[in-house]
């Protein structure tokens, strides 16, 4: 387990993070990964005083949480930041003719990664986007999500940030039930799609053995 007692974990992110969380109770998780993640570290490590919190908010792409890094990450001050980002930065692509490029896609991760590390020193998790192949539109939207799952792994090399490779967790779990079971848009999880999450995110802080 490589968080520490009294560690500050934040989750940061979009809808798949956000999951319904309650704007009135800022100690609200959500019903999501967020919250299961939290829940686990709390029921196996009861001798550890954690508190988690999550900022997700649905709709976000990378630019938003540049905007909104400095109330949302840094006047939290946690000591652990875990971010999950990317998706919608391609669904606006495909429904609004938005899109958002690469390039423009990682000098926004890279900037909140660099503020992060140099004002709060704190520990990096970075969850891959991903996109599930249903409905059979969302095959079309690999050639823009590919280069951003690039983009996380790169990063996570750079700031030294533990990464969950969540594309290939969700494709393997597509071989073994179909992927409306994991996520019924391809992009929203189910609660076993959270639960897939939650579990990778615990065996990468190492909280599973």
């Amino acid at each position: 387990m490589q968080i520490e007692d009294g560690a500050v974990v934040l989750f940061q992110g979009d809808s798949i993070t956000d999951s319904g969380r309650s704007r009135e109770n800022r100690n609200d998780l959500g019903h999501g990964y967020a919250m299961m993640a939290a829940s686990w570290v709390g029921a196996m490590y009861p001798e550890l005083s954690v508190r988690f919190v999550n900022r997700g908010i649905s709709g976000n792409r990378a630019k938003d949480l540049e905007n909104r890094w400095q109330e949302d990450c840094l006047d939290v001050a946690p000591t652990w930041v875990s971010i999950m980002i990317g998706v919608n930065d391609t669904w606006r692509a495909f429904d609004s003719n938005d899109p958002t490029s690469p390039e423009a896609y990682r000098d926004a991760y890279e900037a909140i990664l660099a503020a992060t590390r140099e004002k709060l020193g704190a520990r990096l998790v970075l969850l891959e986007p991903f996109v599930l192949p249903h409905p059979e539109d969302r095959k079309a939207w690999r050639a823009d999500l590919n280069p951003r799952i690039d983009i996380v792994r790169e990063l996570a090399c750079k700031y030294e940030a533990i990464l969950v490779p969540l594309d290939g967790i969700m494709a393997e779990a597509c071989t073994r039930r179909a992927p409306a079971y994991w996520a019924s848009d391809g992009v929203h999880p189910s609660l076993p799609g959270h639960a897939l999450i939650a579990q990778a995110w615990l065996q990468a802080v190492g909280a599973l053995g």
